[in-house]
Parts: C-alpha cells; structure tokens; sequence
C-alpha cells in the first residue's frame, strides 16, 4: 500500500526564524493515488499577531483563532496522521520549514525534524523540471492540467491541500489528454476538469461502442498505420 499525504500551512507570516507560526494546517490522504476522504484540518491560535499582508492572502484574522488550540495541542495528533506517509507539498521549504520550527518549539518533544518520519515531495520543483520557463505556481498549474480552482478566491490550507492533490495525480499520471501535444506546454485538449467525487459513489457504467465506431477506429488506425511502419499500438487485439 503507497500511502501519500497532500499537504498545506497557512501562517501568520513568510519566516518562522522572525518569530513566524503556523495557524493552519490541512492535509487529504490518498492511497494508492485514490483519495480516500480520511483529512486532518485544523486551525491554531499562533500566540502572536499575524501580518496584514498574509491576512490579504488568506482571509484568516487574529480574532478568529482567539478560541483554537494551540500547536502543542495539537502536534501528537497531527504526527500520527502523516507518520510513515509521503508528504506532497507545493514548495516544501516553506511548509517543512515551518513545521520543523514549531517542533522544535515544543519542550520535552524528542520526536525530531518532520522528514524523520516522511518521506517529501516538492511538486513546485517537479513542476519547474515538466514546465521550465513558465510560471509553476498553483493556480497557473490549475489552468494547465484544467483542475478547477474556483473556490479558491483567498488561500486555504484543506482547499489547497485539496486542489494540489488533482494536480499532483494529473502531473504523475501520464498522457491527461488523448491528442495532448506534450507534456511541457498547456494543453489544446486538455483533461476535463476534475470534480471530486464521494468515495461511496455507484461504479461508472461501461459503455460499449457500436459498430459505426468501431469502424470509425478502425479506420483511424488504418490512416496511422499507412503514415507509419508496422502495426500501430491503437490497433485492436483481433481474437483468435
């Protein structure tokens, strides 16, 4: 079993080593690149004043986390959670960074840095080496791979937990498009957008073509084979 977690801090500024702290952290968990609907979310009183401009960024005020737990209340819970995992994270400096400076924090917590636990993977860096040139941020990569962002009108640690986990499995996932023309630049055809779906949902139906569009590929095929040598790999498997 290949179990990941998708994970996002929001904080009360860019520098835990200025005094810094987290006041959200959002997490989703998939298993064998499925999502599973198991996510840890939590808010946390900071003890300090958070910066107007991270504010502007995620709509998160001081009152509201006046009555949160703070995070030594929560850091047990929150390391049983991704233990063992492989954390997915868009800039992982930041997040890690902030969170092994929270650790470090904590008196008598002799559990250590973060990646003592989990494994890391930086989907901005994995993004720069797919997509060189262009701009790797997570909204520009909702345009590429056409996942839906709507809902993320201020920054939010689950939303965007959420958001990168469709953008990671399109990023790892191969071909995304049937007639995509590569994998470095935005796609003409595109994936549809993806829309989450509850784990309970009734199984897809199967849908079988008629015999207008199996002739239809066939000939699609015959054309790619006569531009081509040998039999093309879109060629069906004919039974004995």
């Amino acid at each position: 079993m290949t179990r990941q977690v998708v994970l996002d801090t929001e904080t009360t500024g860019l520098d835990p080593q200025q005094g810094h702290r987290i006041i959200e952290i959002g997490c989703v968990e998939l298993v064998n690149r499925k999502l599973t609907g198991n996510v840890f979310h939590q808010y946390i009183n900071p003890e300090r004043e958070i910066d107007q401009g991270a504010i502007e960024v995620h709509g998160i005020t001081n009152e509201s986390l006046v009555d949160k737990p703070k995070f030594h209340d929560v850091a047990n819970d929150f390391l049983e959670y991704v233990k063992g995992a492989e954390l997915i994270i868009h800039n992982a400096p930041f997040d890690v960074g902030f969170l092994n400076h929270e650790f470090a924090r904590l008196k008598g917590f002799s559990s250590g840095v973060i990646e003592t636990h989990c494994g890391v993977v930086d989907t901005l860096k994995m993004a720069r080496k797919m997509h060189p040139g262009q701009k790797n941020d997570l909204d520009s990569l909702c345009r590429r791979y056409s996942v839906d962002n709507t809902q993320r009108t201020l920054h939010g640690a689950l939303l965007d937990a959420e958001i990168l986990a469709d953008v990671y499995l399109l990023m790892t996932g191969g071909q995304t498009g049937l007639f995509e023309e590569g994998r470095g630049g935005d796609r003409g055809t595109a994936a549809e957008q993806i829309r989450r779906l509850a784990a309970d949902r009734p199984p897809l139906p199967i849908i079988t073509p008629t015999a207008e569009e199996l002739a239809a590929h066939r000939q699609w095929v015959d054309d790619l084979e006569s531009k081509g040598e040998g039999e093309s790999l879109w060629a069906p498997i004919e039974a004995n």
